[in-house]
């Protein structure tokens, strides 16, 4: 965008002019109320283009000063000072004030430009790196939407991923610890580990393991560079292939509500937040993951367990909902966060492909608009012609 262009929080021209009218009719009005024998009170109306500078664009700031200006010019000629040197000493130091007032938001223009740049770069690169929507394999279809923060001058680090393999349909989301640049090249490590393990690794557990060794080389190279050690929760899941091997830690029935028609989806949680289960009778429960270590941290916790893998079934007709803290700290006037079970209990009859997006609506409706985080929503689904895992 030009200097000239409005900035995307900049104030609407009309509203601008409304202002601006309404300011000057006022100290106009008490100006005259006063006598109209001292040019002291419509000096006032010098501010006006100093606080339009903060938000609104170039040109609503230079027509604000020239209108200022006019004002006082005009108020001096019908009530001039006492002698021609007084008035012109006056009308320079308005002048002044001015042009350093346009000059102030054309500089701060050009700062929102250059970061509206950089946060433009940085969202292309996050989406470059994350795989398009919807996937179908033929063990699962996944829907979903990403949406980078808007509050920001840099994009969060949300990342997902989908992998058909020998072992299964293997699906990763997750979110990185900061914003910006730094979080993306963590986020890449992360994805580019994941994309290789979910190939190489037959067990779900090693693959939670290889994440966990690349952010730990992510971090070093890091510290050695200068910058910030970060942690990434993730939750990753499998669905299809030979899961004998990757260790107990539940029935396929899930929370006692198995059945013939059931798939068995098989997940391990680092740290992040736990899917919820859309039934087919509109019933809306979260799946109970062990909380987990997020990458990164595992070190510090000394040498323990396998990560634990978990089992629950995913209905013929249901919908496991994967998500990131973008919506559930979506935050009211109030400062409430959004009821995820209740907005999803509210959404059971919209169509899986649909649901991510009237999810977040929902949200964004409920924090006024406002957006701290990426929005992550996945839903995913049984492929049509998928073979139920019978328990």
């Amino acid at each position: 965008m030009d200097s000239n262009s409005t900035s995307p929080r900049a104030p609407g021209n009309g509203t601008v002019a409304f202002a601006v009218l309404a300011a000057t009719a006022a100290v106009v009005l008490v100006q005259v109320v006063a006598g109209g024998t001292s040019s002291r009170l419509v000096l006032l109306l010098v501010f006006l283009p100093a606080l339009l500078a903060g938000l609104g664009t170039v040109a609503q700031t230079v027509a604000a000063a020239a209108w200022v200006t006019a004002v006082i010019v005009v108020h001096s000629v019908l009530y001039p000072p006492g002698d021609l040197s007084a008035r012109l000493g006056t009308l320079l130091v308005v002048i002044a004030a001015q042009a350093a007032v346009i000059g102030l938001c054309a500089r701060r223009v050009r700062r929102e430009r250059q970061l509206s740049r950089m946060r433009q770069s940085a969202v292309a690169l996050q989406r470059q790196l994350l795989r398009p929507l919807p996937v179908t394999t033929p063990d699962v279809r996944l829907d979903g939407l990403y949406r980078p923060v808007e509050e920001d001058a840099m994009v969060g680090g949300d990342l997902y991923d989908v992998a058909y393999t020998p072992h299964g349909t293997r699906v990763l989301v997750g979110d990185v610890q900061g914003k910006g640049l730094p979080a993306i090249g963590t986020g890449f490590a992360v994805l580019s580990a994941f994309r290789e393990a979910a190939f190489r690794e037959p067990h779900l557990p090693a693959v939670a393991d290889a994440l966990e060794a690349a952010v730990e080389r992510h971090n070093a190279y890091a510290v050695q560079s200068g910058e910030q050690e970060r942690f990434v929760t993730a939750t990753v899941l499998c669905v299809g292939g030979d899961g004998d091997g990757d260790g107990d830690g539940g029935s396929p029935g899930g929370n006692g509500h198995g059945g013939g028609d059931a798939t068995e989806v098989r997940a391990v949680n680092c740290g992040h937040l736990s899917p919820y289960l859309l039934r087919p009778d509109g019933r809306v429960e979260p799946v109970p993951l062990d909380a987990g270590i997020p990458l990164g941290l595992a070190s510090l916790a000394g040498p323990g367990e396998p990560r634990p893998v978990r089992r629950f079934a995913l209905p013929g007709d249901g919908v496991l909902v994967l998500l990131t803290d973008g919506i559930t700290e979506a935050q009211d006037a109030s400062g409430t966060f959004y009821p995820v079970e209740q907005g999803l209990a509210d959404l059971t009859a919209v169509p899986a492909d649909a649901l991510p997006e009237a999810l977040d609506r929902r949200a964004r409706r409920w924090s006024g608009g406002r957006s701290r985080d990426d929005v992550t929503v996945l839903a995913l689904r049984r492929a049509p012609g998928h073979p139920a895992v019978r328990p």
